[in-house]
C-alpha cells in the first residue's frame, strides 16, 4: 500500500455511532467466520475447514452470475463438500459487505472507514451515512457483476461501500488535511481531496489494467471500488443539492 491514511483533522462534533458500529460489525463477523482462528466451533481438520470456508463464502458472498440471474450456484461445489441450500441471493448483496477473506483484508478496509467514515457521518448525518454506505455497496456489487468475466467467484469485502464513503468525502469535506503514511513509513499531512482522489485514480488504473492486459487476472474487485466511488460522489452531490434547496445544515440532520 503506497499510502495509508491515519487521521483526518476535521473536528467531528458528534460521536460517529454508525461508522464505529459498522467497524464493530465487520470485526465481529470476521471473528465468527470459519477462516478466523477464533472460530473454534468449525471442523478442525483441513478438509472440514476448507468446506466450511467454501460454503460460507458461497452462501453469504455476492456471486455475479446469481445477482444477474444467469445461474443458481447453490448446489455442491466439490465432491468432498455438501454444498449449500436455501441461499437468499438478494440478502447476499448486503451480507457480502461484511465478509473478509483474511485479517489484512479486514484491517485495510477498517482503517479507511475509521479515518473517513466519522467525517462523512458528521457532515451528512447518521441515517444518511448508513444509507450511503449500504447503497453504494449495492451499486458496487452490481457494477462488478456487469463487468466480471468470471461470474461464479463470490465477491466479499467492504471495499465497495467504503469507496462510496470516500467518494462522498470528496464532495462534502475535501478541504481537510489527512495525516498519511506515504510508502508506509513517511508521515505527511496531505489535502483530503488529494488522498481520496489518488485512491480513485489508482483503483481505476488497476481496474483498466486488469481488464485489458493479457494474463493480468486478479482476485481483487477493482471495478467494485470504481463504481462504489462514483456512486458516492453522486450521492454526495445529491445531498449537497438537498441542503442548498432546504437551507439547512446537513451536519445538524441526525
Amino acid at each position: 500500500m503506497a499510502a495509508l491514511p491515519l487521521n483526518d483533522d476535521y473536528p467531528v462534533r458528534r460521536a460517529p455511532v454508525i461508522a464505529f458500529g459498522l467497524i464493530a460489525v465487520n470485526v465481529l463477523v470476521y471473528l465468527v467466520s470459519p477462516q478466523s482462528a477464533t472460530a473454534v466451533w468449525y471442523p478442525p481438520d483441513a478438509v472440514g475447514r476448507y468446506c466450511a470456508i467454501d460454503d460460507y463464502f458461497m452462501r453469504w458472498g455476492a456471486i455475479p452470475d446469481e445477482l444477474l440471474g444467469r445461474v443458481d450456484l447453490a448446489g455442491p461445489l466439490s465432491p468432498t463438500c455438501e454444498g449449500i441450500t436455501g441461499k437468499s441471493v438478494w440478502f447476499s448483496v448486503f451480507s457480502s459487505m461484511f465478509l473478509h477473506a483474511g485479517a489484512m483484508h479486514l484491517l485495510g478496509n477498517m482503517v479507511y472507514l475509521f479515518v473517513f467514515g466519522p467525517v462523512v457521518e458528521d457532515r451528512i448525518g447518521k441515517l444518511r451515512f448508513l444509507a450511503l454506505y449500504l447503497g453504494t455497496g449495492v451499486v458496487a456489487a452490481f457494477g462488478f457483476a456487469l463487468v466480471d468475466t468470471d461470474g461464479t467467484v463470490p465477491m466479499v469485502g467492504a471495499s465497495g461501500a467504503i469507496s462510496g464513503v470516500l467518494g462522498a468525502y470528496l464532495v462534502v469535506q475535501f478541504r481537510s488535511r489527512v495525516t498519511t503514511l506515504v510508502f508506509g513509513v513517511i508521515p505527511m499531512r496531505l489535502p483530503g481531496w488529494a488522498v481520496v482522489g489518488s485512491y480513485f485514480a489508482l483503483q481505476y488504473l488497476l481496474y483498466v489494467t486488469s481488464s485489458t492486459a493479457p494474463g493480468a487476472g486478479t482476485n481483487v474487485a477493482y471495478a467494485a471500488h470504481v463504481y462504489g466511488f462514483i456512486a458516492g460522489v453522486i450521492a454526495g452531490l445529491v445531498v449537497h443539492r438537498l441542503r442548498w434547496r432546504s437551507g439547512t445544515r446537513l451536519s445538524d440532520a441526525h
